[in-house]
């Protein structure tokens, strides 16, 4: 979604057996196992104090995640700022742990399963949280899970999922948030501190996808997926083994998505990462409208797809806010979407869940409306083209 941006996730491996001391020691060697090695370490010592002392979390929200194998996975910068210490006597959460598998999301879990507290949620009025997904009638079960559908009512996804709005008549903008996934801290202080009118766009690669949604829209924000697309820097810039290609056949550009599209339900849309190569591909691009409209599903990129239609919901970002990461010159971009609203009766931007992204777009937030714009999501700034 985010040029800027590189997503790398490398298949599922097997990790041979070894001794204590050597994994130890490979673990310390390799700076992007390190933060995974420790936190499995410390989850396995606080499963067993659970074990004896019993969960005092019990009831908390939580998140499955698979630790049956673990890959080493390139982190967007800004990842570290994210990690907050742990607090004494606070929840057991383990920060950082994927795996891309071809497992079906809807599997039925497994032995080999670790339960994730995920601490407590901001507090959400019944208004805020939007309805659990899969929503009866919307999906129905493909290869690798479920796949979203348009109803037997006419009813398509992106009506469903999308968050509820209606317009004052005031200026209205609209925030998509997206990378969100990768990083367990910066998703959940994006899910549970940013306004439930701010959109959140999800990696597919993540593990834990379907509870990172649910929270989400429990906390009332509607929901994108975000699908790899190929660069022009390709493969030096590789976002992983089902980016869409630009020259590819139009049944491999679908069986691709078709596996992006079952790592979980309840997204109105799919969004771009990457993508300056794919876009321009004529073929490309009708084959994947053409999944999306088939399946009632909403299109809206960053920027870089605005000429492009497809009869379906769309809509394009007017600028990224955060492509340069310092405080005063996210707030300039801010300043910059509340002219273009005030200009054209609207307007959208695009960022990275950094945290200092996080943390200008929440402060900003809070008074946006003060100055007399309507902040929307994404989807009520979409029309069919």
């Amino acid at each position: 979604m985010f040029s800027k941006k590189n997503l790398n996730p490398s298949p599922a491996i097997s990790i041979p057996s070894v001794n204590a001391a050597e994994i130890m020691a490979r673990v310390l060697a390799n700076p992007y196992l390190s933060a995974g090695g420790a936190a499995a370490l410390f989850l396995s010592t606080g499963m067993a104090l659970i074990a004896v002392l019993g969960d005092p979390h019990a009831g908390s929200p939580q998140v499955r995640i698979s630790l049956a194998k673990v890959a080493a996975m390139a982190a967007p910068p800004g990842w570290r700022e994210a990690l907050h210490a742990q607090q004494p006597g606070g929840p057991l959460v383990t920060e950082d742990i994927y795996r891309l598998t071809n497992a079906p999301i809807f599997g039925g879990g497994g032995d080999n399963q670790a339960t994730i507290t995920m601490g407590d949620t901001a507090q959400t009025s019944p208004r805020d949280s939007l309805a659990q997904a899969p929503i009866a009638g919307l999906s129905a079960q493909g290869p690798n899970g479920l796949l979203p559908i348009i109803g037997g009512d006419g009813r398509t996804p992106a009506q469903a999922y999308a968050r509820p709005f209606t317009s004052n008549g005031r200026p209205k903008i609209a925030l998509m948030i997206g990378g969100l996934g990768l990083n367990a801290a910066s998703t959940r202080q994006a899910i549970e501190q940013l306004p439930p009118e701010i959109t959140l766009s999800f990696v597919p690669y993540a593990e834990g996808l379907q509870g990172w949604i649910d929270l989400a829209r429990a906390n009332g924000h509607e929901v994108l997926l975000e699908t790899p697309m190929e660069p022009m820097d390709y493969p030096e810039n590789d976002p992983g083994p089902y980016t869409l290609m630009a020259n590819a056949q139009n049944a491999d550009t679908v069986h691709k998505l078709e596996w992006l599209m079952s790592r979980a339900t309840g997204y109105f849309g799919l969004t771009n990462y990457l993508g300056s190569r794919f876009v321009g591909s004529e073929s490309g691009m009708a084959a994947f409208t053409g999944a999306l409209r088939g399946r009632g599903l909403a299109f809206i990129d960053d920027g870089s797809a605005a000429r492009r239609g497809g009869g379906i919901p769309r809509a394009s970002a007017e600028r990224i806010i955060d492509d340069q990461l310092s405080g005063p010159a996210i707030d300039q971009q801010l300043l910059a979407l509340e002219a273009g609203a005030l200009q054209k009766g609207q307007a959208l931007g695009s960022a990275f869940a950094y945290p200092i992204t996080l943390n200008q777009v929440g402060a900003w937030a809070r008074s946006v409306e003060n100055r007399g714009y309507q902040l929307a999501p994404a989807s009520a700034l979409t029309t069919r083209r």
